[in-house]
């Protein structure tokens, strides 16, 4: 399946993927004001064995085939939390005199 990646302007680490290329009228009114003008970046050929770094294969072959595209949002970030302070000690009437 071919298919045309575009960045969004406004969202960093966002993409649509597209089933034609510059067939933005596809797109929801409200997705695409929230993303914003679209650069192209990429024309590719996808197929069930080949890998993406952030999504997968067959979530975008689906979507593009259903409602001609697909929607790639940023990683989601988490923090770390230090290890004290997922298990905290407990506190005894003791520990404190």
């Amino acid at each position: 399946m071919h298919c045309f990646v575009y960045a969004s302007q406004r969202k960093p680490d966002t993409y649509v993927w597209l089933d034609r290329k510059d067939h933005f009228d596809v797109l929801p009114a409200s997705l695409s004001l929230l993303l914003g003008d679209l650069r192209f970046v990429l024309e590719v050929e996808l197929h069930a064995e080949r890998r993406l770094p952030h999504e997968d294969v067959d979530v975008v072959m689906q979507h593009l085939r259903t409602q001609g595209w697909h929607l790639q949002l940023p990683p989601q970030e988490t923090l770390a939390v230090p290890a004290a302070a997922q298990n905290p000690s407990p506190v005894s009437d003791r520990d404190e005199e």
